[in-house]
């Protein structure tokens, strides 16, 4: 049996990778993004900016060190802390905030 490629870049500095699952119509997939965009400041920023509608799950990589770990609940916690920090919140970003803290 031949081995299927990995869905986290590989990066040529030592750091880790976020990957968003996000439900499509009762069905979830991996979010495509760049490999540039992986990191966790980007993460944030595009998860407060609304940029996935239903994130269920995130997951981080370090391909250089070879693991693999859930951190949904890590960045619902951080994002919840950050709330007070913007004068609005997609109400995506309160949905998964909300969703993760029942994990």
């Amino acid at each position: 049996m031949g081995r299927s490629p990995s869905i986290a870049p590989h990066v040529a500095a030592d750091q880790d990778v976020y990957l968003v699952v996000e439900e499509f119509a009762g069905r979830r997939a991996w979010c495509e993004t760049a490999e540039e965009d992986t990191g966790r400041a980007t993460l944030m920023r595009d998860l407060m900016d609304g940029l996935y509608e239903d994130p269920t799950r995130i997951v981080a990589f370090n391909t250089t060190e070879g693991w693999s770990r859930d951190v949904t609940v890590e960045i619902a916690d951080e994002l919840r802390r950050r709330l007070v920090e913007f004068d609005e919140v997609a109400a995506c970003v309160l949905k998964f905030v909300e969703r993760a803290a029942r994990r």
